[in-house]
């Protein structure tokens, strides 16, 4: 399969590049890096919650923490 590097947007094909859809390993980790340094967002939850529900309503996902404690959304540390 022929693309282009998201990166650099140099022509990449997928039967003779071991680093495709990138066209090197300097790309991939550029590509790495821009991960790491949060400069990509997910717009949205890649899940949703409710698919967590207990049969009683209960959300698995809010864990043990009590009705008046906050978490961070960054870290998960309490407030």
């Amino acid at each position: 399969m022929e693309h282009r590097c998201p990166i650099c947007k140099k022509p990449t094909d997928s039967r003779t590049n071991a680093e495709f859809p990138f066209c090197s390993e300097r790309c991939q980790l550029h590509d790495l890096g821009n991960w790491a340094t949060e400069k990509y967002t997910i717009s949205e939850p890649a899940f949703d919650d409710s698919l967590f529900d207990d049969a009683d309503g209960v959300s698995r996902s809010a864990g043990h923490a009590d009705e008046n404690s906050s978490v961070h959304p960054k870290d998960g540390r309490k407030n």
